[in-house]
Order: structure tokens, then C-alpha cells, then sequence
């Protein structure tokens, strides 16, 4: 089967229109096509000559169809279902803010990292996702909502350096001055913490955000809450994430998922502003959201997370709430998935 188009670079755009006997500004026309006005198929190439349509005909273009939404009445947060073309379904997240728009899109169908308070992890990784279907995620949403997002997060199902090649093209697509256009600052990457990952991306010199998935302050508690810990230690990935600051001048951002009774003592703190009071970074500390197949992972009160707060902020740590949004939907990555595969469809 022939390469997905919307997966094509403007470089690799070019080699195709040469290996077509096309003239090269045709491949400016299909990525702007492509990346700026969201066309859905060759016929809506109006300035494109048909033998052309015709050839390009053998490449198909990605478009996701939209399963389900749902839309939280607390705070208008929307939480989208996609079915790829070959059948499988992914989530992404549409939050409103005073600045814009911003898209949580996945990276993964499922994920095999198995974070224990993360339910896209627990029917394991089914496989990576194309660039095209990274950006179509926003695409869509776009079209939906006759709106231009103007942040995008990349912290969906899925482990970003899990599918490292597809994410470093998506980045590229997506920022493309001849596309979307989306400036690499408003960007964020999350990871769990794959060391080789981040060290490769810290080479690309993006100007993005690195947001590293911490959880614990010792590797003994995060070895518990994340098994990619027993491969890369705690002193390893910070060391990469220092490397990445000194490297691209961006500060990482450490999220911190409190856990009642496993990483919210007064001890967690200490030794978390210990690890990172050196790293300059900023902390954001997130309330779990309970997964029904983890009767382990509670929720902690929201007074223990202000004191947690209070703490962190005494020993001169930069630290934040995250602001929770969508919280009467099915707000934790992986959940809307996870049901519509048990019960089947869902509420659009």
C-alpha cells in the first residue's frame, strides 16, 4: 500500500511530484491543500489538474471519523472519540482557555507503559500512530468547532518517545510555516521518562515544552507507580532532563499525580524539592483521577493537596494546581476508550 500523504513532509512531497514527472511548486499546492485547508480528498484540489488527482489517487489521505463527543457542562471541556480507518479508536481532549484552544491528542492506540493510575494502559499498546492521524486530531477538532487551536499537547494515550519517528515528523508537520503553522513553542511533549527519547529530541532543538511524567520522588515509590522506573532511574532521567534545558534553553515541567497514602507526605515533598530544586523546573500537581480497575489508587483530598502545595512552595519549588476541566465526563486518558470497547457506543 502506498505511503499516507498527510504523513508526507513538503521534502518528501517533492520527491513525489518528480517521481510523478510533475512540476515541483506542485507539491507546495498539496501540502497546502493538505495542512492549511484540512481537504479531505483529492477532488477538493480544485487548482490541481485531474490527470494529477488521477495519480495521486494511489495515495490515500488519513481522515479520522468522529465517533462520540462529550462535552462537560461544568467548564464546555470536550472529549472526543475518533475511529481510525482500520477500525480502532482513539481520544483526544479540546480545553477552552482565555488564550485560545488547546488539543490533548494521543500518540498511541493504547499504551504498554502500564503507569498504574493511567487506564490507556490497560489493554496494553495495539499499535503506534501515524503522523497523520497525530494531526488529524486537530484537524478535525478545527473543523468541528470553526475554531483554530493554538496550543497543542501531546499527553493523550500513548508514550510520545514510544513512537519517536512519527512523533519527530508530526512536530514538523504540524509547526510547517507552509501549514497549520503552529508555533513550536506551544507545544508540549509528555513523557514517562524514556531516557533515550528525550536525549534525541534535546539534538532537534525544538523550542517546545519537554513535560516529564515524575510521580515519585524515590525510584523504590515510582518503580511502584511506574515500571519503565526499573529501567530508567530517577538520577538517569533527570540528568537527561538537565542535558535538555542546557541544551534548548527550556525548561522542563515535572507533572506530579498525587496518589493518596503513596506519594503525599510531608517526606514526598521534602525529597521531591530536593530532586528538583537544582533542575529550575516547574511542578505541576495533578489529583488523580480514580481508574475503577485500580482499587489502589484513591484520590486525595483536596486539602492534602494544598498542604502538599504549601510545602513544595517553602522550599522555594515553582509549583501549581493543575486546573482540573471536564471532570463530570470522562476525564482520565483512556476511560471514553476503554468503555466504548466494553459497552459499545456511546453518547455523541
Amino acid at each position: 500500500m502506498a505511503k499516507d500523504i498527510k504523513s508526507m513532509t513538503l521534502k518528501e512531497l517533492g520527491e513525489l511530484m518528480a517521481a510523478l514527472g510533475e512540476k515541483p511548486y506542485r507539491a507546495r499546492q498539496v501540502f497546502g491543500w493538505l495542512h492549511e485547508k484540512k481537504a479531505v480528498s483529492y477532488e477538493d484540489m480544485t487548482n490541481l489538474p485531474i490527470s494529477l488527482r488521477e495519480k495521486l489517487g494511489a495515495y490515500p489521505i488519513t481522515v479520522l471519523e468522529k465517533v462520540a463527543v462529550q462535552t462537560s457542562e461544568k467548564d464546555g471541556t470536550q472529549k472526543y472519540l475518533f475511529r481510525l480507518q482500520d477500525g480502532n479508536v482513539i481520544e483526544s481532549v479540546r480545553m477552552r482557555y482565555h488564550y485560545g484552544d488547546s488539543v490533548c491528542i494521543s500518540s498511541q492506540v493504547g499504551c504498554r507503559m502500564g503507569c498504574r493510575f493511567c487506564a490507556s494502559t490497560l489493554g496494553g499498546l495495539v499499535r503506534n500512530l501515524l503522523p497523520s492521524e497525530m494531526l488529524e486530531q486537530i484537524y478535525r477538532i478545527e473543523e468541528e468547532t470553526k475554531e483554530r487551536v493554538s496550543h497543542v499537547v501531546v499527553m493523550g494515550s500513548g508514550e510520545p518517545m514510544d513512537n519517536y519517528d512519527n512523533l519527530l515528523t508530526f512536530l514538523r508537520l504540524i509547526t510547517a510555516e507552509e501549514g497549520h503553522n503552529l508555533s513550536q513553542r506551544n507545544i508540549t511533549v509528555s513523557t514517562c521518562g524514556i531516557v533515550p527519547g528525550i536525549r534525541a529530541l534535546m539534538k532537534e532543538k525544538l523550542q517546545l515544552v519537554l513535560a516529564l511524567s515524575l510521580h515519585a520522588p524515590t525510584d523504590e515509590k515510582r518503580r511502584l507507580l511506574m515500571p519503565i522506573a526499573a529501567k530508567y532511574p530517577l538520577d538517569e532521567v533527570l540528568s537527561a532532563c538537565q542535558e535538555y534545558y542546557e541544551e534548548t534553553g527550556r525548561r522542563v515541567t515535572f507533572e506530579y499525580s498525587l496518589v493518596a497514602g503513596q506519594n503525599d507526605t510531608d517526606e514526598d515533598a521534602a525529597l521531591l524539592a530536593r530532586r528538583l530544586k537544582p533542575l529550575k523546573g516547574h511542578i505541576n500537581l495533578i489529583p488523580v483521577n480514580p481508574v475503577a480497575e485500580r482499587d489502589k489508587i484513591r484520590r486525595p483530598r483536596r486539602s492534602d493537596v494544598e498542604k502538599f502545595k504549601i510545602k513544595l512552595e517553602k522550599y522555594g519549588i515553582n509549583v501549581t494546581i493543575r486546573r482540573e476541566m471536564g471532570t463530570d465526563i470522562d476525564g482520565a486518558c483512556g476511560q471514553l476508550r476503554r468503555r466504548y470497547m466494553a459497552d459499545g457506543p456511546v453518547v455523541p
